[in-house]
């Protein structure tokens, strides 16, 4: 698959549900969104380090295991949102994977979290990481999130993942010349 084009995706009937459930049950704690996006991004930092273990042929070898935040507000004389910014420098992903682990239910864990939600014998906020939803959390204060990623894999070509929060999302060319995943992250007014 190639990122020559832009294009268009539905989520999968438990996501949407997910969506639904994460932005209006987790209000209280809307801060859960940035431990899961750190802890997802130490994650890829240790599959990293496993897969330089066996495989040398690994794109930017050379270049440091660590993760960036950072926040970009408007300047005083400009108006908009504010943006978080969360980069690693760890295993990344292609076009593919992008799409089955943003946006496939198989990969999230959402059909046995909202079977364990069902339930109602967990606090939502702790089920959240034990489940692979987390990553949904992030709509809770954004208006838009864009992954932009580019896989360890020497011959992989970056991709972008885009999305509302709505019932869809896009994979949009991307250009990041350096292996890893960066989340860009436009917060809600």
């Amino acid at each position: 698959m190639t990122t020559a084009e832009t294009n268009a995706y539905q989520y999968k009937a438990e996501i949407k549900q997910l969506l639904e459930i994460l932005v209006h049950s987790l209000y209280k704690e809307p801060e859960i969104f940035l431990r899961e996006m750190i802890s997802n991004a130490s994650d890829a930092l240790t599959r990293l380090h496993f897969e330089t273990l066996t495989n040398e042929n690994i794109h930017d070898a050379g270049a440091p295991l660590e993760i960036r935040l950072t926040v970009e507000k408007p300047e005083e004389d400009e108006e908009g949102p504010s943006k978080i910014i969360i980069k690693d420098t760890g295993i990344g992903m292609t076009e593919q994977e992008l799409i089955t682990n943003l946006g496939t239910i198989a990969q999230s864990g959402a059909r046995e979290f909202l079977a364990e939600l069902k339930k109602g014998e967990s606090d939502i906020a702790d089920m959240i990481g034990q489940f692979g939803v987390g990553f949904y959390s992030v709509f809770m204060v954004a208006d838009e999130v864009r992954v932009v990623s580019r896989s360890y894999r020497p011959d992989a070509e970056p991709a972008a993942w885009v999305s509302t929060g709505d019932d869809s999302f896009r994979i949009e060319p991307a250009d990041k010349s350096d292996r890893g995943t960066e989340i860009h992250i436009t917060l809600k007014e």
